[in-house]
């Protein structure tokens, strides 16, 4: 038996071979292998960094991979990208430049990495340093007028800057900038803080603590000096078949002045426009208008306040009944008999037009073109000619219609129940 099995050993060796070969292409034939670029840069995860040293340089964020691994690892991999990563790893740098390779693992097997792009990075670490600085609040801007601000405080005072040692030296100051452009209340905001060199420009790479801080600046009304509203007088009325939409009023607050400040104490708190005339309107109106103030008070700024108003015509309906269904398209030789012969129509539109419509302002039409000879169910087509006046419905919205051969005894359409 050893001695065949000895002389035969070949024969065993190929037949072995050839059922791995045959249980390769199986499993290959129904799991073939793709080579891809992944649809998604993968970002890049740092480890291991030295708590007092800080990446002073800019490092690819993402990297792109391309893979090859069979349909099934390609699936598993779409459904879940969390499965590959990429890893910089800073263990056991010290401060200055430096070179690594980007670590790419991928939790699914089998998986052959073909490509990274960036495959490495070229990076420097520097010590971290930090630095105490006080804030500068920068004021910019005025006050509306006859009105004055006092001190402008914030809180806290101190900010911590840190970063990169190169980059922390380059601090030459810390503010928040306040705009008071216009400002009638009480400043009360949180504002960021900007890290400055000493050339006024930013510095980047550079984090502080806390990112923003608490501002607050009283503003007080100088004496002499009120807020007042404006109230628009109305006279007469728009046209008839209009109507009022809106009266708007800009400014809608107006600063008056007197230098005897009892004067705008007294006041009611609004102040009227001298009168706008809305006689016959049938268009907005766009104008400006004067105020009425008691004598010793006047208006700061501008002397007039602009009015915008807005007149619309009233939007009504109207129903067109017995309207003539007029027949179109019909081929030579043929003869057609349209019931009903009147459809009534509602239209809408202003009020005014609508008061205008005659039954020759609207046209409704059965187009025959093409049709044969038979009955048929046509939809009637409706033309306004009068602008802004739309078809809201027609009835009844479909026309029977018998076409016969000219001379051929026509029989008269019925209504059915």
């Amino acid at each position: 038996m050893l001695r065949w099995i000895s002389l035969n050993y070949r024969t065993f060796l190929w037949a072995f071979a050839l059922a791995i070969s045959v249980w390769i292409a199986a499993v290959t034939g129904a799991d073939p292998d793709e080579t891809r670029l992944l649809p998604d840069p993968v970002a890049v995860e740092i480890v291991g960094q030295d708590p007092t040293l800080v990446i002073n340089s800019a490092i690819p964020k993402e990297v792109e991979i391309s893979l090859r691994a069979p349909v099934s690892v390609w699936r598993v991999l779409d459904a879940d990208p969390s499965l590959v990563r990429v890893i910089l790893d800073l263990s056991g740098l010290s401060a200055g430049e430096h070179t690594s390779e980007l670590q790419i693992q991928v939790d699914a097997r089998p998986v052959q990495i073909l490509s990274a792009s960036p495959k490495s990075v070229t990076f420097s670490l520097e010590p971290l340093a930090t630095q105490t600085l006080p804030v500068d609040a920068t004021l910019s801007g005025e006050a509306a007028i006859g009105y004055q601000t006092g001190e402008v405080e914030i809180d806290p005072v101190n900010v911590v800057v840190a970063g990169a040692q190169s980059q922390v030296e380059k601090v030459a100051r810390t503010r928040v900038s306040v705009n008071l452009d216009g400002v009638r209340e009480n400043v009360d905001r949180t504002l960021k803080v900007e890290v400055l060199d000493n050339k006024g420009q930013p510095v980047e790479g550079i984090t502080v603590t806390p990112e923003s801080i608490h501002v607050t600046l009283p503003v007080s009304q100088q004496g002499g000096y009120r807020d007042v509203a404006v109230k628009v007088i109305t006279t007469s009325r728009v046209a008839s078949g209009y109507r009022l939409t809106d009266i708007s009023v800009f400014p809608p607050v107006v600063t008056v002045f007197a230098t005897n400040p009892e004067l705008v104490t007294n006041l009611p708190g609004v102040v009227e426009t001298a009168p706008l005339d809305l006689q016959n309107a049938k268009d907005d109106i766009n104008t400006r208008l004067s105020l009425n103030l008691p004598e010793g008070v006047s208006i700061v700024g501008d002397q007039t306040v602009l009015i915008q108003a807005g007149v619309s015509a009233i939007e009504s309906s109207v129903t067109l009944a017995g309207e003539k269904v007029e027949i179109i398209g019909l081929e030579n030789g043929l003869t057609a008999v349209a019931s009903p012969l009147t459809v009534d129509v509602i239209v809408s539109g202003p009020l005014p037009l609508l008061d205008t419509l005659t039954r020759q302002d609207v046209r409704i039409t059965v187009d025959l073109t093409g049709l044969a000879v038979g009955t048929h169910q046509v939809t009637p087509k409706i033309e306004v000619l009068i602008s802004d006046v739309v078809v809201k419905s027609i009835l009844p919205n479909t026309i029977e219609v018998v076409i016969t051969v000219t001379g051929a005894p026509t029989a008269t359409p019925t209504k059915t129940p």
